[in-house]
C-alpha cells in the first residue's frame, strides 16, 4: 500500500527572514521540498502588494504537481497593526476543484489546501475575529519586534481526497493567538471534522503549544518536534492530528527549514 504524505506549512505570505522580502521562486522550492501529497497552508496571499500580487496558493500548486487546490479568504486587504482590512464571509461563491474565492482582483488573505491527490469534495467552517489586540513578536526589516496585534477571522478548510485505499479527510487551519479562543476554535473544528469521511486528519498552525491540541481534542498526535521559530525552534505551534486511523497508521515525521517564513514545515508519512 503507498503511503500518503500530508503537511503543514505557515508561509509568513512568502517572506524571508534575511531581508524580509518574497520571491515566489523560493516559495515554490520551499513546498516543492516537502514532497507533500496534501499540503495545508496558511498566512497566503492573493493580489498583495507586499507580495508581487501572484497567486501563492498557484505558486506552491504548481511546484507539486498538483491538480487540486482552494484558496479561501480571512480577509480582504492587508493584515496588519491598523484595521484596514474587512472580514471575508462564505457569501464569496460556491466551492469546486481549483476555486478561489475572489470576486475580482483585490487583495485577499488566507488559508489553503493543496492535493496531488483527487478531491472529491470541499468543506469551510469560519470563525469571527475577536476585538482584541495582544503583544506578539513578528520580523521585519531590521530584525524581530514586539507589537500590538488585532485578532483576525480564522478558518478551517476540509478536503475529502481519494486515496489509495479510499477516501480520507484533511483538514487544514489558522486558530487565533488569543489563549482560551483558539482552544475553543479547536475544539469546534474537531466536532465538525469528527463525522467527515475515513480516516480525519487536522493540520496547521494552531497557535498551540506542545501536547495542548492532542489533549483539547482527544486526537492522535503525529508530529512531537518544534516547529518555531524556524532559525531555532524552541516551541511547536504547527500540528498534525489523527483520528480514526489504521493502527500503525505513522510511517514517519518530518520537519523541514525553508527558505521562506518563520515557521518550519511539517508533515507525516501515512499508511492509510
Amino acid at each position: 500500500m503507498a503511503a500518503v504524505r500530508v503537511a503543514t506549512y505557515n508561509i509568513l505570505h512568502g517572506m524571508t527572514l534575511d531581508n524580509a522580502a518574497t520571491d515566489p521562486q523560493r516559495l515554490a522550492d520551499a513546498a516543492a521540498a516537502t514532497e507533500a501529497h496534501v499540503l495545508g497552508l496558511q498566512e497566503v496571499d492573493v493580489d498583495q502588494a507586499r507580495s508581487g500580487e501572484v497567486d501563492q496558493t498557484a505558486v506552491v500548486s504548481r511546484a507539486l504537481g498538483a491538480r487540486w487546490h482552494a484558496f479561501v479568504p480571512a480577509l480582504y486587504g492587508t493584515p496588519g497593526l491598523e484595521r484596514s482590512w474587512q472580514p471575508a464571509t462564505s457569501l464569496d461563491g460556491a466551492y469546486a476543484t481549483n476555486w478561489s474565492a475572489n470576486g475580482g482582483p483585490r487583495p485577499r488573505y488566507g488559508i489553503a489546501l493543496v492535493s496531488r491527490l483527487p478531491v472529491v469534495r470541499w468543506a469551510v467552517k469560519r470563525f469571527n475575529g475577536v476585538r482584541i489586540r495582544l503583544p506578539l513578536a513578528a520580523p521585519g526589516e531590521g530584525g524581530w519586534r514586539f507589537m500590538l496585534v488585532p485578532d483576525e477571522p480564522r478558518i478551517a478548510l476540509a478536503a475529502v481526497v481519494e486515496g489509495p485505499s479510499g477516501p480520507f479527510t484533511v483538514v487544514t487551519t489558522h486558530l487565533s493567538f488569543v489563549p482560551g479562543v483558539n482552544a475553543a476554535q479547536l475544539r469546534a473544528i474537531a466536532g465538525w471534522a469528527e463525522p467527515m469521511p475515513g480516516p480525519v486528519i487536522l493540520l496547521g498552525d494552531l497557535n498551540l503549544p506542545g501536547t495542548v491540541p492532542a489533549r483539547l481534542t482527544g486526537w492522535e498526535p503525529l508530529v512531537t518536534t518544534e516547529t518555531y521559530p524556524s532559525p531555532a525552534p524552541r516551541v511547536q505551534l504547527d500540528h498534525v492530528l489523527g483520528r480514526r486511523l489504521p493502527a500503525d497508521a505513522k510511517l514517519g515525521e518530518h520537519v523541514w527549514l525553508g527558505p521562506v517564513s518563520d515557521h518550519r514545515a511539517t508533515g507525516v508519512d501515512l499508511n492509510l
